[in-house]
């Protein structure tokens, strides 16, 4: 088994043996590798604290975001973490580019590839996108969000989330409430939660949330008002209205009353209920501004442990030696 190399400078070092050069979702992934990633950010999140907000553990690397949807968040985080450790960062729009005459997604990515990127950051509206890549390029792959397939940075800083606010996750019951059947984040935070010792919940309407899920390990329930007790910590997903049929629900108004996180709702659980919700949010249809912005909520610190899981994920990813560059 290999691992990362020692890095230059004041970067953090691994902290545990890592041997992929892609991260593609969390469902391939063991415990201790999660865990790894976990520990790593962890390492990383004190440069983001610091008057120059900047290690050269990936300096002379280049990175490229290809990004086939539209990301505020996840794009603007993983270029921040590209920085933050000295790599080269350039953006790709499919709108502007010559897929628009014809090229296919794989020639596209190699033409990028031979201007000699190290790492591609791939969104995509097709599931399995970032892993056909992964089979065609030599360069590393991180999957930003494929389909309704996996999120995994996103399931990754909410885990780290969940363990530095809670000290640990196993043992812990968290709850998934909301459109779990289109939601690439739901699938992330299952694999991942249940790795590493949680129980899960999944909660939302019959249409959104089905029995199917079981086979994963999960408890399905339909009604919010019934598990909300036993909950330590509840993800509140947003409705994926651009992934979804018409029809799955009468009407947003419904919606809410069943499943929107209210002040009355959050007075029936637990003191120390954690709220986590993966932006963007939706004030009024899947919580309510003050459960949004009170002090069961830490949305915000989803954002910033979410730069740094990128740090340590795009180090980590790079720390093998690639194909085109075995003295790397």
């Amino acid at each position: 088994m290999s691992t990362a190399p020692a890095p230059t400078g004041d970067a953090p070092r691994p902290a545990a043996p890592w041997n992929r050069r892609h991260l593609l979702g969390l469902e391939e992934l063991s415990a201790e590798e999660i865990t790894a990633i976990l520990d790593t950010a962890d390492s990383f999140a004190e440069v983001s604290d610091r008057p120059r907000k900047k290690v050269p553990a990936l300096q002379g690397k280049v990175v490229f975001n290809l990004f086939f949807e539209n990301s505020t968040r996840t794009r603007t985080s993983f270029s921040l973490a590209a920085k933050r450790l000295s790599a080269d960062v350039q953006d790709f729009t499919a709108s502007t580019s010559s897929l628009s005459k014809g090229e296919s997604f794989i020639d596209t990515a190699r033409n990028i590839e031979a201007m000699g990127c190290d790492v591609m950051i791939v969104r995509h509206s097709i599931s399995g996108a970032p892993k056909l890549l992964a089979q065609h390029v030599r360069s590393s792959v991180i999957n930003a969000g494929d389909g309704a397939h996996e999120h995994p940075t996103q399931g990754l800083l909410d885990l780290l989330t969940i363990r530095r606010k809670k000290g640990s996750i196993a043992g812990l019951t968290v709850g998934l409430v909301g459109d779990i059947a289109h939601s690439r984040v739901a699938r992330s935070n299952i694999w991942g939660l249940k790795k590493l010792g949680a129980k899960v919940i999944l909660c939302g309407p019959p249409t959104l949330v089905p029995r199917g899920f079981e086979r994963l390990g999960c408890e399905v329930a339909h009604h919010l008002d019934d598990v909300l007790p036993r909950l330590d910590v509840i993800n509140v997903l947003r409705i994926q209205f651009e992934r979804q049929q018409k029809g799955l629900f009468p009407s947003v108004s419904e919606y809410f009353h069943f499943y929107g996180m209210t002040r009355e709702r959050l007075g029936r659980s637990r003191p120390d209920l954690l709220l986590l919700a993966p932006g963007p949010i939706n004030r009024g249809v899947e919580l309510t501004p003050e459960v949004a912005d009170g002090p069961n909520s830490a949305i915000l610190d989803q954002v910033t442990n979410g730069l740094a899981v990128r740090m340590a994920v795009l180090y980590l990813v790079s720390g093998l030696p690639q194909a085109r560059n075995p003295v790397a």
